[in-house]
């Protein structure tokens, strides 16, 4: 039983064909109770009349009254129409895995990627998976990542520096090595089984914009649960990296940052980290 949530925030034509290879990946696999929740966190009357077209799945519109920010919409969509949706369909399919799907509105599928993703996400203890990233040029993306410190972050904005003025410079600091597990991946694309969402309350609102997924990632595994892509699944993510270019973005991040790096999430996670490399 699958929930989708998307958020657009004036991104209208690319939404629309979101939703559109949604409804082609739903044609290729057998039958899967699905649910499509497309928030619209700014007024968009002809995304709006999307939902008043027919669809393979049931397609549900969200028009917020005023904007708020990423965790806040995908926390509302699991409130508000996963839990209902899940309620509605346990009689009819019982035992079924109940997973909620958190996609941008700029990512492009690849094929089918829900059976990969499902079966990844059955695997014991498995809390949230991710299909790989591909950039538009068809290269990996870097979305999966080690924890971020002050000292990566400033090896990244070096390494970043030195390849706008077109140098020469290797690999982007802060992704997992060939065999190490990544600390957390971004949510362009995640399907989080629904027990885990629930035991950890959704996104951490506190944060804006950026740091949601990190501090998710982090207080999953604490609780317990196991972070995994999703082998056979590929997406297209044209990412914006909206921080590189504003200002207003950029002071958002650092905040995010700075507000991660003194939580107590923060705190224990490298605490477990220094136990598993005694252990």
């Amino acid at each position: 039983m699958l929930v989708v949530s998307i958020v657009s925030h004036g991104h209208g034509e690319q939404a629309l064909a979101l939703l559109r290879q949604i409804d082609q990946a739903s044609q290729m696999q057998p039958p899967l109770p699905m649910r499509v929740v497309l928030t619209l966190n700014l007024p968009e009357p002809e995304l709006a009349a999307a939902g008043r077209q027919s669809w393979p799945f049931d397609l549900v519109v969200q028009a917020n009254a005023r904007p708020q920010g990423f965790g806040a919409n995908h926390n509302q969509a699991f409130a508000r129409h996963a839990e209902p949706f899940w309620a509605t369909q346990a009689a009819q399919a019982a035992g079924a895995q109940a997973a909620f799907a958190v996609l941008n509105p700029d990512v492009t599928l690849l094929g089918n990627p829900w059976p990969a993703l499902m079966q990844a996400l059955a695997q014991p203890q498995t809390g949230c998976v991710w299909p790989r990233q591909l950039g538009a040029d068809g290269l990996p993306q870097d979305h999966e990542r080690l924890l971020p410190t002050p000292a990566s972050i400033a090896a990244r904005a070096w390494w970043q520096a030195r390849r706008r003025l077109g140098l020469r410079c290797g690999t982007a600091p802060g992704q997992p090595g060939p065999d190490a597990a990544p600390d957390w991946s971004n949510a362009a694309f995640w399907l989080v089984r629904a027990q885990a969402w629930r035991e950890l309350g959704g996104f951490d609102t506190r944060y804006f914009m950026y740091g949601e997924d990190v501090d998710f990632c982090l207080r999953l595994q604490l609780a317990g649960w196991r972070l995994a892509r999703a082998g056979g699944a590929s997406v297209i993510h044209a990412a914006q990296r909206a921080s590189h270019r504003s200002g207003r973005h950029l002071a958002w991040h650092l905040r995010s940052l700075l507000r991660l790096w003194t939580s107590p999430v923060y705190a224990s996670y490298r605490r477990m980290q220094a136990s598993g490399k005694e252990g």
